[in-house]
């Protein structure tokens, strides 16, 4: 039986510039209930426009975005960003608030009772594995991986169905990224989260997804399991799957002796 769906995007299509540039091209997604989808493809190929437009960051030309089953054109665009968690780009905590105040929002913006709120942020920050006494910190006190972790403790904070992620772990030094990357694909596992993340990283999203978009100059080039996408002929997906395989050959070579000494 096929999962029922968590996102439809039916032929959207967005244009800038008085429609001289068009970021994304009649593009038709289906992401199913639980799966982790990573959106990958060079710069300016239509991966953020294309989240944007799920939540109403970014009002569409045409096509039909459904957000479980329901357009979201019927619904007032804030009230279907406090059901959609958004894990931004660079974090976008607010400074002069303290990690409390920043995970407490959205719950603060449905009518949450303060009880309620509170306990849901100390709640979460387990989630996300943070000691509860960072509750009181300002996110200046944090470091790179905490403040992030902190941006996806505010992004399930409401218990929403679906968790949206614009390069979540770009900014962040390697281990840091690989262990938060990690740690957030068992977190949507154990929630049943559904997930959809931007990421430029090919490696992350082959480790991190159930299944890979690839978008080409707007446009959706294939979608697919990072097995399959690995084997395919497709020449946008198939130049995009082919540098995992390459690093992870020369990693190979390096340590069996045959690469630098």
């Amino acid at each position: 039986m096929t999962a029922a769906a968590a996102i439809e995007l039916d032929g959207i299509a967005k244009s800038f510039d008085g429609g001289r540039s068009r970021a994304v091209d009649d593009v038709t997604l289906r992401i199913a209930q639980g799966e982790l989808v990573a959106l990958v493809g060079a710069s300016g190929c239509g991966k953020t426009t294309t989240l944007k437009a799920i939540n109403r960051l970014i009002e569409l030309d045409r096509g039909v975005v459904r957000v479980e089953g329901t357009s979201v054109r019927s619904v007032d665009a804030p009230t279907l960003r406090r059901r959609i968690g958004y894990v931004f780009q660079g974090v976008g905590l607010f400074p002069h608030m303290s990690v409390a105040e920043n995970i407490g929002i959205t719950p603060q913006l449905l009518g949450w009772p303060q009880p309620d709120i509170a306990a849901r942020t100390a709640e979460v920050l387990d989630l996300v594995g943070l000691p509860r006494d960072y509750l009181a910190r300002r996110p200046d006190a944090l470091s790179g991986g905490q403040r992030q972790r902190v941006g996806v403790a505010r992004a399930i904070a409401a218990r929403p169905a679906i968790v949206l992620m614009d390069e979540p772990f770009g900014a962040l030094d390697p281990v840091t990224r690989d262990g938060l990357g990690t740690a957030y694909r068992d977190l949507h596992r154990r929630l049943g989260l559904t997930t959809l993340m931007v990421t430029h990283d090919v490696q992350e999203a082959v480790l991190l997804a159930d299944r890979i978009a690839v978008m080409s100059a707007g446009r959706l080039a294939a979608f697919d399991t990072p097995r399959a996408l690995m084997a395919t002929t497709h020449p946008e997906a198939a130049a995009l799957m082919a540098m995992p395989k390459r690093q992870a050959e020369r990693v190979r070579d390096v340590i069996e002796g045959g690469g630098r000494a």
